[in-house]
């Protein structure tokens, strides 16, 4: 049995897409985003005291980035990942991993806009600045899809893939604090992927708890 410990609207979102693609069995054990991840039981799990973490043959992984490319390997026949000799494999390793400076951004400004207590510990020069960091990472997806490739639908020459998933979930958490305006190729993808019904089975439930209140977060004014 697999277990994937999640917390809705966070990085362990693109892990429960990509179990659902994989159409393996699996366990979903939903957390709420505050101190409980911070208890013993849980730091066992993921030492940070952060999610996802995944338990699988009596194993725990706590990195998502790892969940993916060990998934993608133990479960080859689904296509989600491309072996080392593939055309596209430098290129899955590039946007699975580029999500993850995607996901900075969002967390400086999750922090900025959510976390943060109190107004005066919020920053409008760091909401513009990490806002404006967003659209240089979907001005590279932008260039990406662009490419004049026969049926560039997706990330990878040979179609969608599970860097698809990784890139995706991060444009879905950035785009709470910047818009897709500007960037169409990219708008368009984004559209494919939110067709998908595993894409669709990783959003939160009417009962979840959530990150954000909101659907947008504009930046502040000085």
């Amino acid at each position: 049995m697999i277990t994937l410990h999640h917390v809705p609207q966070s990085r362990s979102m693109r892990v429960l897409w990509l179990l659902n693609e994989l159409g393996e069995e699996f366990r979903l054990v939903e957390h709420a985003f505050d101190r409980s991840l911070r208890s013993p039981e849980f730091l066992t799990l993921s030492p940070a005291g952060r999610v996802p973490a995944l338990e699988i043959d009596g194993e725990r992984m706590f990195e998502s980035g790892a969940m993916v490319e060990y998934l993608c390997e133990r479960f080859p026949e689904r296509g989600m990942g491309r072996a080392p000799r593939d055309m596209d494999r430098m290129a899955w390793l590039v946007w699975v991993h580029f999500a993850e400076t995607v996901s900075q951004h969002v967390a400086a400004l999750t922090q900025q806009h959510v976390l943060l207590y109190e107004d005066s510990m919020r920053s409008p020069v760091v909401m513009k600045l990490e806002a404006a960091r967003l659209r240089k990472c979907y001005a590279a997806i932008e260039a990406r899809l662009s490419t004049p490739v026969e049926n560039r639908d997706y990330l990878l020459t040979g179609g969608y893939s599970a860097a698809d998933i990784c890139v995706g979930q991060a444009v879905y958490m950035a785009q709470h604090f910047a818009t897709l305006e500007g960037f169409p190729e990219t708008a368009k993808w984004f559209a494919r992927l939110t067709e998908r019904q595993s894409y669709q089975d990783a959003l939160p439930g009417p009962d979840s708890s959530r990150i954000y209140d909101r659907d947008f977060y504009p930046a502040w004014e000085e």
